[in-house]
């Protein structure tokens, strides 16, 4: 039997997606431990499946989202940030939450022609698309699959308007259709920067760009008229918090046009594997780490109300918020804001794509 390597990956092990009843995916635990230390173990590999959804416009009707569609280009997302509250979704592939979501990931190669159809149907009625709210649009597989890029050029063809957040520079790679997206008033971006200590940021992220290059593309959106903001999301109490003036002082210097920031969630399966990525990484702090989160949450591990779950609740909550009103004051960036046309949207004409 071949092992694999979990070096490298964001998650430490993978976990059981027992909700679900669905089946075991751990070969013996002792044997996994020792892995990496074996000569010869090859690391992990990623794996892409082709998906072919019948429909990509995912609805929400949750009153503290400030979008109620999104569309979504993969499953699964190769960053491996440990606190993604995405990851729980792999369990309805009979896959785990843990590693298997950072490595068996899941590409929508019709995405555009699914959208396509969907932006033709008649009495639709134009509102932003999210894009990068469940799993990272510009993740590496982006590169090779470019499906992100095809959405955008059907929402630029149909000047239908948009948001994209991404922990990723390749955003860069669009700056073409961006830019003149952006011109028309129809496209914002928002860039997650968690962390400006690169030893923290690969830990928690460890496939996600370099901090510094996440600012580097702030600036550069800002610069060629690119509305972009920074997302300090999530705020990690005794680990990251400490930073977050510094990270506001950073989006200033980077000209962000915004900033706003989360608390970390743990909801389901998540919670379990960062106490197990705490313990790895962060022994000395991990017991105050996550009675902080409970702080935070309730008592919790997680607080999935609505409003709530955005900023948390006691003592800590009211800190981080008067933190952050203090630092954006002092630093003059404003709170974000995402305001975008919608009066120019034109369905796309006749059945088949002109674009794609």
């Amino acid at each position: 039997m071949s092992v694999e390597s979990n070096h490298g990956r964001g998650a430490t092990r993978n976990a059981t997606p027992s909700r679900f009843n669905l089946k075991q995916h751990l070969v013996d635990g002792d044997w996994l431990d020792q892995v990496d230390a074996l000569d010869g173990v090859a690391p992990r590999r990623t794996t892409v499946t082709i998906e072919k959804p019948k429909s990509i416009l995912t609805r929400n009707s949750s009153p503290d989202i400030g979008f109620d569609r999104s569309v979504n280009a993969y499953r699964g997302c190769e960053h491996g940030c440990i606190y993604c509250f995405a990851r729980p979704t792999h369990a309805y592939h009979d896959l785990s939450p843990g590693v298997d979501f950072e490595s068996r990931l899941f590409v929508k190669p019709d995405a555009a022609k699914l959208l396509h159809a969907a932006l033709s149907r008649p009495g639709y009625e134009c509102a932003p698309i999210a894009m990068g709210t469940n799993t990272d649009p510009y993740q590496p597989i982006e590169e090779r699959w470019r499906v992100t890029r095809s959405v955008i050029e059907l929402l630029l063809e149909t000047r239908h308007p948009f948001t994209i957040t991404t922990k990723s520079d390749r955003v860069l790679r669009d700056l073409d259709l961006l830019v003149p997206a952006a011109k028309l008033g129809i496209a914002s971006v928002a860039i997650s920067v968690t962390s400006l200590e690169s030893q923290t940021a690969r830990l928690m992220e460890p496939r996600a760009s370099a901090p510094r290059k996440r600012l580097e593309a702030v600036r550069t959106l800002n610069e060629s008229g690119v509305p972009c903001h920074v997302a300090i999301a999530p705020v990690v109490p005794q680990i990251t918090d400490h930073e977050l003036d510094h990270l506001v002082e950073a989006a200033a210097d980077a000209k962000a046009r915004g900033a706003f920031y989360l608390p970390v969630r743990l909801p389901h399966e998540v919670a379990p594997l960062f106490r197990d990525w705490l313990e790895q990484h962060f022994p000395d702090r991990a017991g105050k780490v996550m009675a902080t989160i409970h702080s935070l949450r309730g008592g919790k591990d997680n607080d999935p109300n609505f409003f709530s779950r955005m900023r948390g609740q006691g003592a800590w909550a009211e800190l981080l918020k008067t933190r952050f009103e203090k630092a954006i004051r002092r630093y003059g960036v404003p709170q974000s804001k995402f305001p975008l046309r919608r009066d120019l949207f034109e369905q796309p004409a006749g059945a088949q794509m002109r674009l794609l």
